[in-house]
């Protein structure tokens, strides 16, 4: 089933067969994360998570710029409250995507700046075209990037993030695809069938076990070894008896499609 929401000025949703596609819709501000844009980002995703006909999300843009990152034109002579609701919005808005039980592919198709790249980097997935380039500039203007720091030191190396931290300097896409910014860099052409093939892959899984392996991934990232291995053995055990795992084994087995729960 395919429906398209109606365009609701700065970010448009669009839900085709399991797969919602949310995009930055601010043309004339290279899609800049404004207030007002990430309150609207930060309620359709808090929307999708209960929506059971939603398998994948696709957050995009379009045009030479995927995000410059916050509106800098919103930040200038604002009290400290304000300052605060900015990045406290923005930070929940990169927690929703991690919370959310179903993964969140970015498909960047241009530049990604500050919060931009934040952005990406708080993405499940990422694929970008091979001219995008990503950076953390803050530092040009004054305004260390202490926020888009956080999913990026948790995405690539320690000594690569604090070259972009500290000299604002853009890498490429290729240097972000080795540093494991995104997973894979493809030319212009191929960048909508590239995000396509990963959402009918997902697409095609059990919804319920997704969203436990996505939450069990993030989870034992902050444990030691031993900490995580008792856990997923726990983990893994209760999902073997569930309905899922009993049909996909069952399926593979016979050689169909496996009929999932959700």
């Amino acid at each position: 089933m395919n429906s398209e929401a109606v365009n609701e000025s700065e970010l448009i949703r669009t839900d085709v067969d399991g797969v919602s596609t949310l995009q930055l819709n601010r043309p004339n501000r290279r899609h800049a994360l404004s207030l007002s844009l990430l309150s609207e980002l930060e309620t359709t995703l808090q929307s999708l998570k209960d929506d059971r006909s939603i398998r994948v999300v696709v957050i995009a843009s379009a045009g030479p710029v995927f995000s410059s990152g916050h509106d800098l034109g919103e930040m200038q002579q604002r009290t400290e409250e304000e300052y605060s609701t900015l990045f406290a919005t923005c930070a929940r808005v990169m927690m929703e995507i991690r919370s959310m039980p179903q993964p969140v592919i970015a498909r960047v198709q241009g530049f990604a700046t500050a919060a931009g790249c934040q952005l990406v980097a708080a993405c499940d997935l990422a694929v970008a075209v091979d001219t995008a380039q990503f950076a953390t500039p803050g530092v040009k203007i004054g305004l260390f990037c202490t926020t888009p720091m956080v999913p990026l030191v948790r995405n690539i190396a320690p000594k690569i993030a604090m070259e972009m931290l500290l000299t604002g300097q853009p890498i490429s896409a290729k240097r972000a695809l080795e540093a494991g910014l995104v997973n894979r860099v493809v030319s212009e052409e191929e960048l909508d069938s590239t995000v396509k093939e990963l959402t009918t892959a997902i697409v095609a899984s059990s919804r319920r076990t997704l969203a436990l392996g996505k939450e069990e991934f993030y989870t034992q990232l902050e444990m030691t070894e031993e900490e995580a291995y008792a856990r997923a053995v726990s983990v893994m055990t209760k999902n073997v008896l569930e309905h899922d795992a009993q049909e996909g084994m069952a399926a593979f087995l016979q050689k169909r499609t496996p009929v999932w729960s959700e």
